[in-house]
């Protein structure tokens, strides 16, 4: 064996195994008989910078498949990219200095596919630099035509079946992105605003209503009171005009109405939010849209036509408070909807959208056949499904995404969707080689809206399971792994779409993770200038003590906090396993029948334990527990106790002693870098291989060996430990020899580790010993005495050592201590004086150490 280096080097180690691994051993075979464990694993967005978070949540993924693997099964850990969408158009735009109008589409298309395909070759690097065991035969891209041509075939399934339809209705629009997009895309900050004291005129007398929103008065098609209100019950059935646009609309009754909130008037406005959608649809009322796709005022806002939003609310307030309209002011709290992509505040817009059937009892019913873990997360879907408004709106108005497949007749209008042998195409591209089922006509317009990108990645399962494949489907898949923060969207709509396809749940389970936190303790983000780089950390500590970081930082579920002591803790670690391993490797080799002593059956009853603990912990997912456990018995039991222990036989003659310790720490070796694998891949492999000649990526879980309990090998272990603390406690050598030790014991203890590891003689009684304790030496407390005595403290003092040891202590036992001065006796408390003792065990003086299950007694004397 050559030698092994002092210095653990993570670098030179680690990149050297990077480009040596032969990925061929983690892919997946679709024609093994073995259990099948398909992970559903999450497509990230390629913007060529993988985040901590998708590093996070990668390698907790990776700890399974590399478990899974080594337990048995035909894992596959399959990578997709999530190729679609606007940030990379934008992007696009900023580095070509255009716009999307300015390039035709398919040029435009080209240019987001070249950048694409560069960013995921950028973020491939840091994947496999962070020893990630990704199936890459089972890759994906969303923006390919194989992959994009699924997402085709399932909108075809699905409008074949009734639950994809084409509708004018309200949706959600973003002016910035210039998009609709879903609820779930929806996210709420809160902001302060101000609600305004209008008043509408009447025949009756002005009926006062109070808006945070005056821009949409052009919009504004009802005001609402309560049924039950005594004051405004007589507008109801009457009309009022709307102020700044002059014209009537109808006052209705609606018990939603909150008469103690402004002035319990409500302008209904199509549409200010949610509500508004509600109250348009239960009564029938008429559609003004003030807002365009833009995000300014259209033709109905009159003088304000073309404003954008903000310019028009200032331009109106200002109006309404020099003509009086506008009575009081006051700072309102609410939630505001944001784009999730852009955080511009969405408008709500009747537009003629794409939309999919969502039946929230089938998503809840499936979500019940499947395991969530942590199972609190469940309720966060559950929650959302309960809260659905409307339909999926699944068209978006971009250009990179997956093409719809519809044209539409020029002749009678009539959208055609394609059929599945054409797919994929886009129609943009590409005509119908049929004419209208219903007129004849052959001349279309293509539909230019995209999907969704959800309805790509949420197909993602059905992908990888082998759904419209040459495979066999091997649907459900066994995993979802994901942050809880796409549990309304990811989940949700892989979810719907797996029953709505195929008729079954996606996954048996779903493990849900975290957010990565700074170290201010607020989400990591580049904005808040707490953001960390997987590949800054790999640089300065390695992958192996990154990896560390995931494992024990949090359990599944909960947010962890990046913390560089953590990081440098696991580099701390990996030494202490590399210099275990240099000691123990010119020791360790295999040797059958060899019969292991008290203490090696000591040390694998603890390895079997501890493998019986990791194995419960890895599936049940709680990969801090099983980390912890590995690393407390490779640090604490196996190097500090059992190494030290058999020092004196690895070191001595030949024989079946040494040849038994020897088996053992080669034992405890292979099996801990088995058991290290999925969380430190690295030197788990570096160790295996020059120890073993094999790699540990190919080996099976270790099984615990069949040791039974020992008792007498633990107090060896304890014995030993103690000897140690009483010298370092005493300033000696850890190899300084001892006069002599006793155990005294009901245990029949072996001595001889315990005599090699302490450098001393040592005897093995049974029964207690004898022990008397006498006084040897006072020693007078002069804080007590001076304050007390003054100037008679000196002779107090000299009178008190020269008094026997043994009449002192009686003395002060009895509670007070009398020194004679010579014709005066002075009084001492029992604190003012310390008395000094040695143990005695058969007349010779020891030390003594207590153990729950031993007496050691360490000779001090003859």
């Amino acid at each position: 064996m050559s030698e092994i280096s002092k210095e653990y080097d993570f670098k030179q180690i680690e990149e050297r195994w990077v480009g040596a691994w032969d990925e061929s051993i983690y892919y997946f075979d679709w024609n093994s008989g073995a259990p099948q464990y398909i992970i559903d694993t999450p497509p990230p967005y390629p913007t060529g910078n993988f985040h901590i978070g998708n590093a996070l949540n990668w390698c907790y993924i990776d700890f399974v498949a590399r478990y899974k693997r080594m337990r048995g099964y035909n894992v596959m850990f399959p990578q997709g990219w999530d190729c679609h969408g606007l940030p990379t158009e934008v992007k696009v735009e900023e580095i070509h200095g255009i716009t999307k109008n300015e390039v035709p589409r398919e040029e435009f298309r080209r240019l987001c596919e070249e950048l694409t395909a560069k960013n995921i070759a950028k973020m491939r690097v840091t994947m496999k630099r962070l020893g990630f065991s990704n199936d890459w035969s089972n890759e994906y891209v969303t923006m390919t035509p194989e992959y994009y041509s699924k997402t085709q075939r399932s909108f075809v399934q699905m409008f074949e079946k009734g639950m994809i339809y084409r509708e004018d209705h309200p949706v959600n629009w973003c002016p910035r992105c210039g998009t609709a997009i879903a609820f779930a895309e929806v996210e709420y900050d809160s902001r302060t605003t101000t609600l305004n004291y209008l008043r509408f005129g009447s025949p009756l007398g002005d009926l006062e209503i109070a808006t945070s929103r005056p821009e949409l008065l052009a919009a504004c098609v009802a005001v609402a009171v309560h049924p039950e209100d005594e004051k405004k019950r007589k507008y109801i059935g009457t009309e009022v005009s709307v102020p700044v646009f002059d014209y009537n609309v109808p006052v209705i009754a609606d018990e939603v109405v909150d008469p103690a909130f402004g002035t319990g008037v409500v302008m209904i406005c199509t549409f200010g939010d949610k509500q508004d959608v509600r109250w348009w649809v239960e009564h029938a009322l008429p559609l003004r849209q003030a807002i365009d796709r833009t995000g300014r005022m259209t033709e109905i806002a009159g003088r304000f036509s073309g404003m954008k939003i903000s310019e028009c609310k200032d331009a109106i307030i200002e109006e309404m408070r020099s003509e009086g309209t506008i009575y009081k002011e006051e700072p309102l709290d609410q939630n505001v909807g944001l784009c999730w992509r852009c955080k511009t505040p969405i408008e709500i817009l009747s537009e003629r959208q794409w939309f999919v059937r969502i039946n929230p009892e089938e998503i809840i019913e499936t979500s019940g056949e499947i395991k969530w873990v942590p199972d609190h997360m469940e309720i966060r879907l559950l929650n959302w499904t309960g809260t659905m408004d409307w339909d999926w709106c699944i068209s978006r108005q971009r250009i990179f995404a997956t093409p719809i497949p519809v044209w539409y007749c020029r002749g009678c209008g009539e959208p055609l969707v394609a059929e599945e042998e054409w797919l994929p195409l886009d129609p943009n591209l590409t005509g119908p080689p049929v004419p209208c089922p219903k007129c004849g006509s052959e001349e279309f317009d293509p539909e230019t809206d995209v999907l969704d990108t959800w309805m790509d990645s949420s197909i993602s399962v059905l992908n990888v399971t082998g759904w419209l494949s040459d495979h066999k489907p091997r649907y459900p898949a066994q995993l979802r792994p994901q942050g809880h923060d796409i549990i309304r969207t990811w989940a949700f709509y892989t979810i719907l779409r797996a029953r709505a396809l195929v008729g079954t749940r996606p996954w048996d389970s779903i493990l849900v993770n975290g957010m990565v936190l700074g170290e201010d303790g607020h989400k990591m983000s580049k904005s808040l200038n707490n953001f960390i780089a997987p590949e800054e950390v790999v640089a300065k500590y390695g992958a192996d003590a990154f990896r560390q970081w995931a494992a024990v930082g949090g359990s599944p579920g909960s947010d962890v906090m990046f913390r560089w002591k953590d990081v440098v803790s696991g580099g701390r670690f990996l030494q202490k396993l590399w210099s275990m391993y240099r000691f123990a490797a010119p020791h360790a080799k295999r040797s059958e029948g060899t019969a292991p002593n008290q203490v090696d059956r000591w040390l694998l009853f603890e390895l079997s334990q501890m493998i019986e603990a990791v194995t419960g912990s890895m599936d049940r997912f709680a990969f801090d527990e099983a980390f912890r456990a590995i690393r407390s018995f490779a640090w604490e039991e196996f190097a500090d106790n059992y190494i030290e222990l058999v020092k004196a036989r690895l070191y001595g003659p030949d024989g079946p002693e040494k040849r038994a310790a020897q088996a053992t720490i080669y034992e405890a070796l292979e099996a801990l870098t088995s058991l290290l694998a999925p969380f430190t891949p690295f030197i788990a492999e570096e160790i295996r291989m020059s120890l073993a000649g094999e790699s540990v990526h190919t080996a099976s879980w270790p099984e615990p060996p069949k040791v039974l309990p020992q008792p007498e090998g633990s107090l060896i272990k304890d014995v030993a430990a103690a000897v140690r603390r009483y010298k370092s406690d005493r300033g000696m050598a850890l190899n300084a020899p001892l006069a002599g030790i006793e155990v005294y014991s009901e245990l029949d203890l072996e001595t001889a580790d315990l005599a090699g590891s302490t450098s001393s003689t040592v005897a093995v009684k049974r029964g207690r010993p004898e022990i008397e304790t006498r006084a040897v030496e006072v020693k007078p407390q002069m804080k007590a005495i001076g304050p007390v005595f003054k100037e008679k403290s000196g002779e107090i003092i000299r009178r008190l050592r020269e008094m026997d040891p043994e009449e002192v202590a009686r003395m002060a036992e009895a509670g007070k201590v009398l020194v004679d001065l010579g014709g005066e006796v002075a009084e001492l408390a029992p604190g003012a004086v310390e008395i000094a003792s040695e143990t005695l065990s058969a007349g010779r003086a020891v030390d003594m150490i207590g153990l729950p299950e031993a007496t050691v007694l360490i000779r001090t004397g003859t």
